[in-house]
């Protein structure tokens, strides 16, 4: 017999299998030696009480051995070779670009890749330049290179986007990569920046191993399209700046959310495209025992217990105030593209131990905030995103400095005398944050943290700093297709995919997205 409860134990007892037994009998008034086996199907932190405790969906075998289960390896078929199939032309190596990748080979076909930055290595060399120095690669920074964007964040795999796909089928193929089984169970898995590298390496020797090719330092430049349907397209190399023109049936454009470029390009061949709403803000970043206290109830955390995180909204008339990507023992990253613009974004090491916590604490904006940007039609939002960004740069003084202020002084309008000590290795400038963000983006703002700080009083510190700006949330611009073929409404065999096209918000569903599009982009050349 198999019977799935719930378990709920202090933190000290669910890592403790005897006691996990222990409640499982009792629950089930069942002998503890009639129970052969219990699996953990879900683990989740539920600190609503004073008394934080742990939640365990498991599923018990009483007076039954379970089946033996299939290693991760046998429930994927990427040893194929495809080295002489049919290819089908991925542009971009991050999240989505990946998938379809290996979504490729396991239906027979090779993917061919192409990846405007550089490899995981040596794109280790730009990041630290553009920490120490900061001095922007825009082909080679935070968001371009192997992994996208995805390998410099720390590995956030939780989604609300189950309907899109298989949220297990992805976790499990990042298990046989090298993830933590971990990440199975746990509600709001996490892999860590530190070892998402290596994952993102493994993914990139299955897609060779099989015959797939992958191409960095290639940038997409052009699209030929004949009879509203695309035929070819143009690649650049960033170093040597020779160009090939490679002749396709299909194309996969997983670009990312900040490749202005491919905007722009689609914008120029009159490849219809739309302005898109998005959230702009800060990153907010506290000492993590600050966030432990607030959520755990003590001054002093478990060692049971991660370092706590945090999830906050509300509605300032009609904008949405909320926290992203939140993360815990983390820091703030340089995330720029370019020269003379300041972006942050936050990430956390899998063991998430900095002494800090940071998160998005964000604004929507919409087409009421894009109208001074309207003459530059379908690129308008990316423009206002953009004007922010360098504004940043400015009030920053240069060299990515950020625009920075205590909490508190934010919200009372003063220019903070100092500014505490801070995870963002490239500096901060103490400004008015009300001179780099809109008006309607402050205001908002500034009542959204009050109203967080009475739900949470020690989260409304001057302890706290805000660094600006946070503005790559979602992408600015949304790439159409249609809902059943995933082409472009316009450009057969187009295939717009995840953020860079607006239908993907985070790894896992960026993911689920290039699976699909690769599927799509299969069925599209057998017709």
């Amino acid at each position: 017999m198999i019977r799935q409860l719930e378990l709920v134990l202090l933190p000290e007892e669910a890592a403790d299998q005897g006691k996990q037994l222990q409640q499982a009998s009792s629950l089930l008034s069942v002998p503890l030696q009639r129970i052969c086996h219990l699996k953990i199907l879900k683990r989740s932190i539920d600190a609503r009480s004073r008394i934080v405790k742990i939640r365990l969906l498991a599923e018990v075998f009483i007076d039954e051995i379970p089946p033996a289960e299939k290693k991760v390896q046998e429930l994927f078929h990427f040893n194929r070779d495809v080295s002489a199939s049919d290819p089908v032309h991925i542009i971009g190596f991050g999240p989505a670009g990946m998938f379809a990748a290996l979504r490729c080979i396991e239906l027979g076909k090779k993917p061919v890749v192409f990846e405007r930055g550089k490899d995981v290595r040596t794109r280790r060399r730009d990041l630290a330049q553009l920490n120490k120095e900061g001095s922007v690669n825009p082909d080679s920074n935070y968001c371009f290179g192997e992994g996208g964007a995805g390998t410099y964040s720390d590995g956030k795999l939780y989604t609300r986007s189950g309907k899109r796909g298989d949220i297990n089928r992805i976790l499990s193929i990042l298990v046989l990569h090298g993830a933590h089984p971990d990440i199975l169970v746990d509600a709001h898995p996490h892999i860590g920046t530190n070892k998402l590298p290596i994952l993102v390496q493994a993914i990139r020797e299955t897609i060779l191993n099989a015959g797939g090719e992958i191409h960095f330092n290639s940038r997409l430049t052009d699209i030929q399209i004949n009879q509203q349907e695309i035929t070819a397209f143009r690649i650049t190399n960033t170093e040597t700046k020779e160009e090939e023109i490679l002749s396709c049936k299909s194309l996969i454009l997983a670009t990312g959310h900040s490749a202005r470029d491919i905007y722009e390009l689609l914008d120029k061949r009159n490849i219809r495209i739309e302005a898109k709403p998005f959230a702009l803000g800060v990153r907010v970043e506290h000492p993590q025992s600050i966030i432990d206290q607030v959520q755990y109830h003590t001054s002093v955390r478990s060692e049971h217990l991660p370092p706590a995180s945090y999830s906050l909204t509300c509605q300032v008339k009609e904008r949405g105030v909320y926290s992203f990507c939140m993360c815990p023992g983390g820091i703030i990253a340089p995330a720029a593209t370019d020269l003379n613009e300041v972006v942050v974004n936050g990430w956390s090491p899998s063991k998430r131990n900095n002494p800090f916590a940071n998160s998005g604490m964000v604004v929507s904006v919409g087409e009421k905030d894009f109208l001074p940007y309207k003459k530059f039609g379908a690129l308008a939002a990316m423009k206002f995103q953009q004007a922010v960004e360098r504004k940043a740069f400015n009030a920053g003084g240069g060299k990515i400095k950020a625009p920075a202020q205590r909490l508190i002084d934010f919200t009372e309008k003063k220019i903070s005398r100092d500014l505490p000590d801070c995870s963002y290795v490239p500096g901060l400038t103490s400004v008015s944050l009300d001179t780099v963000l809109p008006d309607e983006v402050t205001t908002s703002l500034r009542e959204g943290l009050i109203f967080f700080g009475k739900r949470m009083k020690p989260y409304f510190t001057n302890e706290a700093v805000l660094v600006a700006t946070e503005s790559r949330t979602s992408s600015p611009v949304r790439i159409p297709r249609e809902k059943e073929t995933l082409q472009h409404p316009e450009i057969a065999r187009l295939f717009p995919c995840a953020e860079g096209a607006g239908y993907a918000g985070g790894i896992v569903s960026a993911a689920m997205d290039g699976e699909r599009c690769a599927e799509a982009a299969i069925q599209s050349q057998t017709r």
